[in-house]
């Protein structure tokens, strides 16, 4: 078998309706759409109509909402970190960011920045610059002898 003698099985593929090309054709004049009335005009969409009863989407109650100012992180856990310095990914002796966590494939893209988490075990003394930490992830760091960088001490000492 080669590339160009591929092929989809007989009846896989079914040839379009080509309509509205004369009254010979079997489906011109009115392309199929029946005679007059809403749905043979143009634009028409009456999806999730009932006939005027209540529809569905309007008996059912509503729920939840959507955070205007909800942020979205990257989480990170400090196994994680320790598995890229460990693969000699991340340079322990930098400050560790975001950018060299991207660098490095811990993160694929930068969201609204990164957080990190307590998960997995953190050997190396590590300085880090990140939007956010969880407590037990502090405390693993510090007990390391690393560093965080948080925003809101930054913005607190202002």
């Amino acid at each position: 078998m080669k590339l160009n003698e591929l092929r989809d099985n007989e009846g896989a593929t079914k040839s379009r309706k080509r309509v509205g090309r004369g009254i010979g054709s079997g489906s011109g004049k009115t392309g199929g759409r029946g005679v007059k009335g809403q749905k043979s005009r143009s634009g028409v969409s009456i999806n999730g109509f009932e006939g005027g009863q209540m529809p569905l989407y309007r008996r059912l109650p509503k729920r939840g909402f959507k955070n205007l100012f909800g942020k979205d992180f990257n989480e990170v856990s400090l196994g994680r970190i320790q598995a890229a310095i460990d693969a000699k990914k991340l340079d322990e002796k930098a400050v560790i960011d975001v950018a060299a966590l991207i660098a490095a494939g811990v993160v694929r893209r930068a969201k609204d920045g990164v957080r990190v988490l307590a998960d997995g075990e953190l050997k190396a003394k590590i300085s880090l610059d990140v939007a956010g930490a969880s407590k037990a992830a502090l405390e693993k760091i510090e007990k390391a002898g690393g560093t965080v960088k948080l925003p809101e001490a930054a913005a607190k000492a202002e």
